[in-house]
């Protein structure tokens, strides 16, 4: 038994007072948690650390030092090094990790936190702590020695503070539910230097009793090149607090190598290389701390991977997001984002997460019947849920279809573009299911029965109009008056809205609405890009020594060139300004080389680190473009890897790069996470609906063209673009087909 095993079972089988009390679901984790463990190595992003002469205090760049050695919740935690000096002062923050679309909510009675001091502390010579809301309002500082004894050398001692021992010193009242961070502080000017080991800060209750927890069963390793995806099967229980995986080289120590939250059943353990023998053990913790017996052990290897086997893992991983967590139980409908709020799922989302497990069966990730049953579960989901002239909304609960106003009061109607996104894979899946079993006829029909009832006409606002309009309310009407205009995502829409065999519109929209010329139009594009390059759609200005043909500025986020493609397939046509495929491929190597010349000189970006593109970053959602305006320095993995059909070196050497070398930080369950901003340490703590499914459909599409194949094969499309008046490319259907390759 390894010493980091023996450590962690005494520690556990000792702690006799009082703990925090059992969550109520897996999702209650984050109103609780402000700090378990740092994404990035070195210092965590989510603080901030200054010291004022003479007193001093360690830090890196500005922030808490990162501990990789000594930890309570694995493989991390945040050492504070400190001398307090008369005159001086020091101060170090940690701050609740942001999620998109979970507000602070944090529930409890009392903060938590976990202390260790490799040479001892006295109780005198601990520092102070406060608290500070979303709000900036904050309480007066305690005494941390007032709630503990001295600090026992090489002792891991949890500290409990009562939430009513902090009272507010702000002019508004401090809210702990709206916990934003936590201060430590001088306090004794000992002049002496001190070291404290912080983790797992959280608030909460004192715990119950509760009965002894299951040990988690039927644990599988599954190696690959860098990494180990270790899977088990758990109780549903509510006082199990986390799950932790243990690792071992030989067989028999096992060391403690991180946690994984309730609700998901997966780790993924980064080794970082090739021909590594691995075992692993995984144990469930309560909220008192009891750790369960340890489940059996479960081996494998890391072993060298092909460039196509590097293909089919990214896609199965990135796959499993619309499978597994990021899949709403009850709806079968694909969560926004994970983690995050466990109610919202995501009508665009869904249609990709439909397209990626379509791409699951046929690459044997999951069966046929699984797929058939989960996809007539979200067609009876959609079936029931609200609809407004036939669009669904934006946001939905996935337990009952209700509209959830995500974007503000007015967001409460349908939306026309996130409905497009979902009939596009609703009508690839029609046309893959469509065998002589009952049940694929039925799902045959009844897609059929979505696709022919959402009015797409009724978006068009009047029978006179020039374009089609994104949003429509009951209660607001046309309140946002979204015309909706290329170059960007929305290409999509127009092409359904001509094909529709019920409720379509002229065929002339799409050169008056989507490629428009008004004057409504222009100023349309000039508005969201800030350049009036491609304002007439028609762009013809050189960037990074590409000709673009069409688009606004130098292309924009490479999303544009994505979620509309994801279906449609563009080589070879050509309407009257570009051939699409060309055109797409054009962007994505602006985008590229624009991260190779890396004109804001942010830090990572290079050959394999390109790919700017909507995604989460440190201030929220942003569209990251190859701008001045739009680029910050955040990297989103999906920029790069769903334009493998367009740019399939240097998307191969951005996977390689994002797996391989960043691997340990971005790596996870689901694949890479949302993206990343080397300059500012920052590491995005989810996955999104929207940016993972694109990786493992394109990817598709370069390798076989399977969803491209499917969604053209609808008997729908070819008249539509007749109408529209595509013609074949001869001169580029030669380029457009050796780009995209069968595996």
């Amino acid at each position: 038994m390894g010493a980091a095993l023996r450590f962690w079972l005494g520690l556990l089988s000792l702690l006799a007072f009082a703990l925090p009390a059992p969550a109520a679901a897996d999702g209650d984790y984050y109103n609780h948690i402000l700090f378990d463990n740092s994404l990035t190595p070195n210092n965590d992003y989510y603080t901030q650390a200054q010291g004022v002469h003479p007193s001093t205090l360690a830090t890196q760049e500005g922030r808490i030092p990162v501990e990789t050695k000594l930890f309570f919740t694995p493989p991390n935690a945040l050492r504070l090094q400190w001398r307090s000096v008369t005159l001086g002062s020091w101060d170090a923050e940690v701050r609740a990790m942001s999620i998109r679309n979970r507000p602070h909510d944090f529930r409890g009675g009392a903060l938590y936190f976990w202390c260790y001091a490799p040479e001892g502390i006295a109780k005198a010579d601990l520092p102070l702590l406060r608290l500070l809301d979303t709000n900036h309002n904050f309480t007066a500082s305690v005494q941390m020695g007032s709630f503990s004894k001295d600090l026992p050398p090489q002792q891991w001692v949890q500290v409990r503070i009562p939430l009513r021992e902090f009272t507010s010193a702000s002019i508004h009242p401090f809210e702990v539910q709206r916990l934003h961070s936590v201060y430590f502080s001088q306090s004794a000017s000992d002049d002496k230097p001190h070291t404290m080991i912080i983790d797992e800060i959280k608030i909460d209750d004192q715990a119950a009793s509760s009965i002894p927890i299951q040990a988690p069963t039927n644990m599988r390793a599954q190696g690959y090149e860098r990494h180990a995806d270790i899977r088990w099967e758990a109780q549903a229980n509510e006082d199990v607090q986390y799950f932790v995986v243990y690792r071992s080289t030989n067989g028999k120590d096992f060391e403690p190598v991180g946690i994984q939250v309730p609700g998901i059943n997966r780790f993924t353990d980064y080794i970082g290389a090739p021909g590594a023998s691995v075992s692993y053990k995984v144990a469930a913790v309560d909220r008192s701390y009891r750790q369960s017996e340890f489940s059996d052990a479960a081996s494998t290897s890391t072993r060298p991977l092909s460039d196509d086997e590097l293909l089919t893992m990214l896609q199965e991983e990135c796959f499993r997001y619309y499978w597994e967590k990021g899949s709403h139980p009850v709806s079968g409908t694909t969560r926004e984002n994970v983690p995050g709020d466990d109610r919202v799922v995501a009508t665009g989302a869904s249609g990709f997460g439909i397209m990626a497990i379509v791409v699951g069966v046929d690459r044997g990730f999951i069966t046929r019947e699984q797929a058939i049953e989960r996809l007539s579960r979200a067609v009876s989901f959609l079936e029931k849920a609200p609809r407004y002239h036939g669009a669904w909304s934006h946001f939905m609960d996935g337990s009952n279809g209700e509209t959830l106003p995500v974007f503000g009061v007015f967001d409460d109607g349908g939306d026309l573009v996130e409905t497009a996104f979902l009939m596009e894979g609703l009508l690839a899946a029609r046309q893959y299911f469509n065998g002589p079993s009952a049940a694929e006829h039925s799902l045959y029909a009844r897609i059929s029965k979505l696709w022919e009832t959402v009015e797409w006409d009724w978006y068009r606002r009047t029978a006179s109009s020039d374009a089609l309009y994104w949003h429509w309310s009951r209660e607001w009407t046309w309140h946002i008056d979204h015309r909706l205009t290329g170059f960007n995502e929305v290409m999509i829409v127009y092409l359904l809205a001509i094909a529709s065999p019920t409720h379509g519109v002229p065929a002339g929209l799409y050169y008056s609405g989507w490629a428009g010329q008004s004057e409504a139009a222009v100023k349309y594009r000039a508005g969201w890009s800030g350049t009036k390059q491609g304002n007439h759609y028609e762009n013809g200005h050189t960037y990074e020594g590409i000709k673009l043909d069409v688009g606004v500025g130098s292309g924009g986020p490479l999303f544009f060139t994505h979620y509309s493609y994801m279906g449609f397939d563009p080589r070879g046509l050509r309407d009257r300004y570009t051939d699409y495929f060309v055109n797409n491929r054009d962007i994505a190597l602006i985008n590229y080389r624009y991260s190779l010349e890396n004109p804001g000189r942010f830090k990572g970006y290079g050959l394999g680190a390109w790919g700017l593109t909507a995604s989460d970053d440190q201030l929220g959602y942003s569209a990251h473009a190859p701008d001045a305006l739009d680029d910050n320095g955040t990297i989103t993995p999906t920029g790069a890897l769903a334009s493998f059909p367009y740019t399939p070196q240097e998307s191969m050497a951005a996977l390689k790069h994002f797996y391989r070398d960043l691997g340990d930080q971005i790596w996870g369950v689901y694949g890479p996470r949302d993206a990343f901003n080397p300059q500012n340490n920052w590491v995005s703590p989810i996955y999104m609906g929207l940016n993972q499914a694109p990786i493992t459909v394109m990817v598709e599409n370069y390798r076989t063209g399977l969803i491209w194949k499917l969604f053209m094969s609808n008997p729908e499309i070819q008249p539509m673009l007749d109408k529209i008046g595509f013609k074949p490319d001869v001169g580029n259907q030669k380029a457009s087909s050796a780009a995209t390759q069968k595996h």
